[in-house]
């Protein structure tokens, strides 16, 4: 009986390690939100609901079904705040800390599962690697609480502003896009901020230096993806950006085109804030957003989607194919076959997911598939953006959309090599 035990435990991998554990902060955190004092009327809130709100929190999703300010009281909004972090952060990491400081032994297994769940190349310092990924988010959060807190201390009164700053601060870090407007229009997100300097400015930081991912600024130690990540994020900020500006937001004021246009192009790299009503654009508009969304930020970072790292790893395999070259290269290394085949089978496995999600809640609601499509983007993406049709949804695009976000965040291989 005990050789059985050993046995099953040694058949437990790093990767089975990281979904059960983002598994459980959910059902756990489900639980809290089901509380009666968790919400601002006193009433308990269904499993659904609260699984939902609770699985978009760890997700760093964004997509939700109750407005965040006006349905959970403080207790709520505090069990979702700590939901995100944890989520951002990574579950691995957080249990890591802890053991940390509690003086316990990181064995072998847990150093490994660590590797995995932050992408690091080796295992070899993984744990100072934690420790620093640690105070990195916790100064990077306060950086930014304190230069948001003028504006909305200034805007809701001191105490509720520090609350907000620093909700907002994480929230924007860990590239989840809960927010706490709603108190001024439900599901407005950004919009009332849209020509703010400082607050365009402190978020849009906050969102890239989040989904650029913490190992990446060792500059020289990881070269040649640093070099990769830097460059795909700026063509994916700029680009869009551009097109916003020239198409989608010719009609507003030169000032507040430029915000716009930039914040739009920044949020969808799984962020989930708007300062625009991404309604009104055009169906071009709202493709490009899917696009973004599902490419979304880099290893190892609080961001979801397939990752820029593989969009640029797909991108060199097709050039090489084109110019009839035998290996793929990127800036003069050549990319081993495993990496190309991991990222086609992440590929397929996120544009499979996002099409028949979409698909059948189209069919499920009898709603356009583009809309349909834009919120299962979002949610494979962990982005959180939408065009408003999440709340009103039924049980199973809800569940659908449970899925892909639990998916989206876990991610690909991770779940591939769990099985």
């Amino acid at each position: 009986m005990q050789q059985t035990n050993r046995s099953r435990h040694r058949h437990i991998t790093s990767f089975q390690v990281i979904s059960l554990g983002f598994l459980s902060v959910i059902l756990l955190g489900s639980l809290l939100l089901m509380l009666p004092i968790a919400t601002k009327s006193g009433r308990s809130t269904s499993f659904l609901d609260a699984l939902f709100t609770a699985t978009s929190s760890v997700c760093v999703t964004g997509l939700v079904v109750n407005d965040t300010a006006t349905y959970w009281s403080l207790f709520g909004q505090g069990v979702i705040l700590l939901l995100i972090q944890i989520g951002g952060m990574g579950i691995i990491t957080i249990a890591i800390a802890i053991a940390v400081v509690s003086g316990r032994k990181i064995g072998l297994m847990q150093r490994s599962t660590m590797q995995e769940a932050i992408s690091a190349p080796t295992v070899g310092g993984i744990v100072r690697r934690t420790q620093f990924i640690i105070r990195t988010t916790i100064l990077i959060e306060i950086i930014g609480a304190v230069l948001l807190a003028p504006v909305f201390c200034r805007d809701f009164g001191f105490w509720k502003g520090i609350w907000y700053s620093l909700f907002h601060s994480i929230s924007a870090f860990c590239n989840a896009g809960f927010d706490l407007f709603g108190i001024r229009s439900h599901f407005s997100s950004l919009t009332s901020y849209s020509v703010q300097p400082i607050v365009n400015l402190v978020i849009m930081m906050l969102i890239i230096v989040g989904g650029i991912g913490f190992l990446k600024w060792h500059f020289k130690k990881y070269r040649m993806q640093s070099k990769v990540i830097f460059m795909v994020t700026g063509i994916l900020i700029f680009l869009p950006a551009l097109y916003f500006f020239c198409f989608e937001f010719s009609n507003l004021p030169l000032t507040e085109r430029v915000w716009v246009s930039l914040f739009q192009s920044v949020t969808p790299r799984t962020a989930g804030f708007n300062t625009a009503d991404l309604t009104l654009l055009s169906e071009v508009g709202q493709m490009l957003i899917i696009m973004l969304m599902l490419i979304g930020g880099s290893p190892g970072s609080t961001a979801g989607g397939m990752k820029t790292t593989t969009l640029a790893v797909l991108v060199s395999s097709a050039l090489s194919v084109f110019r009839k070259k035998e290996h793929t290269n990127f800036f003069r290394r050549q990319i081993p076959d495993g990496t190309i085949r991991n990222a086609a089978t992440i590929f397929l496995m996120y544009i499979v997911l996002f099409l028949v999600g979409g698909m059948v809640i189209s069919r499920t609601e009898d709603i356009p598939l583009m809309t349909a499509l834009f919120e299962t983007a979002s949610a494979i993406g962990t982005v959180g953006l939408s065009l408003g049709i999440t709340p009103d949804l039924g049980l199973v695009s809800h569940i659908i959309l449970i899925c892909l976000m639990f998916l989206g965040r876990v991610g690909g291989l991770t779940l591939i090599f769990a099985t």
